[in-house]
């Protein structure tokens, strides 16, 4: 882990990397890293490299905790390995290892709003019958809530099982549907991603809120007009999470397969 270290000490500044007025977005799991697991020290040794050409940034629907389990290291802040930094959707969000201004979920949609959800949720996860639950089946976060129907202390192995029970049986397709047909009015937004959750939020803070930050960048006094916005995510299909940011006429999308695929296809664009 210290190459990386090392390495993001001496990067050139946003507006002196080599490739010009060109930023590279990440999704998280399963495009740097496999779920809840810690990138490779081969992953973060060719971001670092990479970071040396372009501008790079992550942008994961968890929050920035998790993020840095994943990316980071005990003693190396993920907020210093990415040049931008953007945790549920970029509603949280870091440049330069500073913190950018948040939105937060609870005051847009409501104490009253919030426990009408909250309820049927819960009422709704008491009544799957799925071969496992654990706990924590509804996750707060500051720009929407996680819900997992076997809940997020699953272990490891538990996590796969799932996801192919998932699968076959269409268990949080179902479980979004349901909450659409009962609150039609809310004005939310639904994103099935990793293994075993969703994403509930408000209409236009997916992935793509992240690029206000990114077109803000040519407004500030150090920043740069990013004109190649360049996605990895590997949920690129409707109804994915990264969906919407892929086929966004702003970036220029590439669909992987897994961490190791990112690899390549980096290898190929970039030559690193």
């Amino acid at each position: 882990m210290a190459a990386p270290a090392v390495a993001a000490s001496v990067i050139p500044a946003l507006s002196e990397r080599p490739i010009k007025n060109t930023v590279v977005l990440f999704d998280v799991d399963n495009t740097l890293s496999l779920p809840r697991r810690s990138a490779t020290p081969e992953m973060l040794q060719l971001l670092s490299q990479l970071r040396h050409k372009v501008a790079i940034g992550f942008v994961g629907g968890s929050d920035l905790a998790k993020q840095q389990e994943q990316l980071g290291a005990r003693d190396i802040p993920v907020t210093t390995m990415f040049d931008f930094c953007f945790s549920e959707n970029g509603l949280t969000a870091y440049r330069m290892g500073k913190p950018l201004a948040s939105h937060s979920f609870i005051k847009w949609i409501g104490e009253d709003n919030y426990k009408r959800l909250l309820r049927f949720v819960l009422h709704y996860v008491a009544d799957l019958d799925i071969p496992v639950k654990r706990g924590t089946f509804v996750e707060f976060r500051n720009g929407m809530i996680n819900v997992s129907p076997i809940g997020r202390n699953a272990t490891v192995q538990e996590r796969d099982e799932y996801q192919k029970f998932d699968l076959e049986h269409k268990i949080r397709e179902q479980f979004v549907e349901a909450i659409k047909k009962e609150f039609p009015d809310l004005g939310l937004t639904y994103s099935i991603g990793g293994q075993i959750s969703f994403d509930v939020f408000p209409q236009g803070w997916d992935k793509r809120y992240c690029l206000e930050h990114i077109e803000n960048e040519k407004n500030l006094p150090d920043g740069v007009e990013y004109t190649n916005i360049h996605f990895f995510g590997d949920k690129c299909f409707k109804g994915g999470n990264d969906y919407e940011l892929y086929e966004d006429p702003r970036t220029i999308g590439h669909s992987v397969e897994s961490p190791d695929d990112t690899l390549v296809q980096l290898r190929k664009l970039f030559d690193v």
